[in-house]
């Protein structure tokens, strides 16, 4: 798994030294989750950050009408938390759980700031991932008040190219915000589009 990280933050263009980023691996908790496990559950603090070596997560809320919302899918060489949980050491409104058996590297928040503290770079880094993280939000909280379904889901496979192969057309359908009839309208219309 750390050769993998190691790889991975190498990649990122970050100052990091060999030194650093083994000493930043070297912190974690290496894990292997089995699929359908539940990483955070709502009404606990996360303690953690994860980095996703293989597999996929998933991170959503239960509504008052007793349905999933997904804001969130994890796939590989991808970070996950539950921010507001972990910052303020609140308690969550969110599940993080596996979708498929995962190899996972986990941080406490002690861990993580030890390293922010010794390791300036990986704060500025971790900085521009938070920064990353909020326009993506922003940007999906704008498509999902402002496209229409079709363009939804069209951002969506660009955005999670081979997910679809990954994960009941359901979870999509909470994803997008749209219904799983019209999300297999959308496909039908747009595998006949493709034949013609």
């Amino acid at each position: 798994m750390i050769t993998v990280f190691e790889k991975y933050m190498k990649a990122q263009g970050i100052a990091l030294s060999d030194e650093e980023i083994k000493l930043i691996g070297a912190a974690a908790t290496e894990k292997t989750v089995p699929r359908k496990q539940t990483l955070l559950q709502a009404g606990e603090i996360c303690r953690f950050k994860l980095f996703v070596i293989t597999g996929f997560l998933r991170t959503y809320r239960i509504g008052a009408d007793g349905n999933e919302y997904i804001m969130k899918f994890s796939p590989e060489l991808t970070w996950t938390t539950e921010g507001e949980s972990y910052t303020n050491r609140i308690q969550s409104a969110y599940y993080i759980d596996t979708l498929e058996d995962s190899q996972l590297m986990m941080w406490s928040r002690d861990q993580f700031d030890a390293l922010h503290n010794q390791i300036p770079a990986l704060k500025t880094f971790s900085d521009q991932l938070i920064s990353r993280n909020l326009y993506s939000s922003q940007n999906r909280l704008y498509k999902v008040i402002s496209s229409t379904p079709e363009e939804k889901y069209e951002d969506f496979i660009k955005t999670y190219p081979g997910i679809l192969l990954r994960v009941p057309l359901r979870m999509v359908a909470s994803y997008l915000g749209v219904s799983v009839k019209t999300l297999t309208r959308i496909r039908q219309s747009q595998l006949q589009r493709s034949l013609k």
